[in-house]
């Protein structure tokens, strides 16, 4: 009899976990999405840091009101992301110091898609130069602002410096970078001569290192972003 009372007692259970499983019947994230952040200003691709620009993705197709998943930009202005589910998605590039886009890209991802975003950045640095004396570095360049009216004011300009080509936001060398930076805090409007025009001094460089240095400009946006200049190589005899 008790015997018979386990094996009823078996067969409910199995059952009633049979009922609650549910098959998944959905594939797996097989579709693929890259570009390149195209520079408005100079057609060349746009400059980015750590944590900088991020493209962000929504999948239209799924929800009305998807949760987003960003894709983060590499140094080169380059981002891809090999994991995603096919489906109609609306895309906007955010987190950069450029002119919002507020007009976001709506396509469809299936297979291998692909689409670069052109972005204005709020200044641009030109003529970057460095002369390196001894083991002190100068830098000397110009800061122009592609369009003025309306841009958020000038926090700050500072030097990064890094033993590698990873070199920006949250990868620099502290003594080389924080320390040489120059607070601002101006609108465009009220920038002088001098703050659109700089030298920056970097001194105490180590002898027999190879430095890949760069300059950003920090910007009052919501997300307080900076404008990079492209990156140099720097070797200390």
């Amino acid at each position: 009899m008790k015997r018979l009372v386990s094996k009823i007692l078996l067969g409910i259970t199995l059952l009633a976990g049979s009922a609650c499983t549910k098959i998944d019947n959905y594939d797996g994230p097989n579709a693929s999405f890259e570009g390149k952040l195209v520079d408005a200003t100079t057609g060349g691709n746009f400059q980015t840091s750590t944590g900088s620009v991020r493209v962000r993705l929504e999948q239209i197709s799924w929800s009305d009101t998807p949760s987003p998943q960003d894709i983060p930009s590499k140094f080169d202005g380059t981002f891809k992301d090999s994991k995603l589910f096919k489906g109609k998605y609306r895309i906007t590039p955010i987190g950069g110091a450029f002119w919002p886009i507020y007009e976001p890209v709506e396509m469809d991802i299936n297979g291998k898609s692909s689409h670069d975003f052109e972005l204005t950045p709020y200044v641009v640095i030109k003529n970057l130069t460095s002369t390196l004396n001894g083991n002190e570095l100068t830098l000397n360049f110009n800061i122009d602002a592609p369009v003025t009216a309306g841009m958020p004011g000038v926090i700050d300009v500072q030097p990064y410096v890094n033993t590698t080509e990873l070199v920006g936001a949250g990868a620099s060398i502290y003594d080389y970078s924080d320390l040489m930076k120059v607070t601002l805090n101006k609108d465009w409007a009220a920038l002088t001569d001098a703050d659109k025009n700089m030298t920056l001094k970097i001194p105490g460089l180590l002898p027999g290192r190879t430095f890949y240095v760069r300059v950003g400009v920090r910007l009052n946006d919501s997300f307080k972003s900076s404008n990079f200049s492209e990156i140099i190589e720097v070797k200390v005899p």
